[in-house]
């Protein structure tokens, strides 16, 4: 066993935990952050992003001592990082364009969206699907997707205008 110490959704834990334990697996099974979705354990889909220490990874491809000193937000702490009422402009993106069908992707979604917003505060289309490029949704067609991205960074989404939702 090897003691970690992180910071997660502003929250400091410490625990002790095997080498080789996954960060979304101590995110969900230790700390009940089950939004933080198991995918496809590959690292291919995306649906357990989340920000370490900032920076935009996928949990599963992170070992949790990995993640020893650092700080970790979680879609369940996103809302916190703005201003703790409500929705994070990027969720509330997403609601308001229906960007989600069954779900499973969204928190994925909405963690890599936040962190492409961050560094890229006004992308073009064509940068929101490179940006999105590593997540993958099976329902939606991502047309309403990047539509949400767009809804989020304040642009007009004019070249999607018309579309069904």
């Amino acid at each position: 066993m090897t003691r970690i110490s992180l910071t997660v959704d502003g929250s400091k834990v410490a625990d002790d935990v095997e080498p080789r334990m996954l960060l979304v697996q101590y995110l969900r099974e230790r700390l009940g952050k089950t939004g933080t979705v198991i995918g496809c354990d590959t690292s291919n889909c995306g649906a357990c992003t989340v920000h370490l220490d900032g920076t935009s990874v996928k949990s599963c491809n992170v070992l949790a001592v990995q993640a020893d000193g650092s700080e970790v937000t979680t879609i369940e702490g996103l809302a916190d990082t703005h201003d703790g009422d409500g929705l994070h402009p990027v969720q509330e993106a997403f609601r308001e364009c229906h960007g989600l069908q069954c779900g499973f992707c969204t928190p994925g979604m909405v963690m890599q969206t936040a962190a492409l917003l961050q560094e890229n505060p006004k992308p073009s289309e064509d940068e929101i699907r490179e940006g999105l490029e590593g997540n993958l949704c099976r329902c939606t067609g991502y047309h309403n997707i990047v539509k949400a991205v767009q809804h989020a960074s304040g642009q007009a989404a004019g070249q999607t205008e018309g579309a069904s939702a």
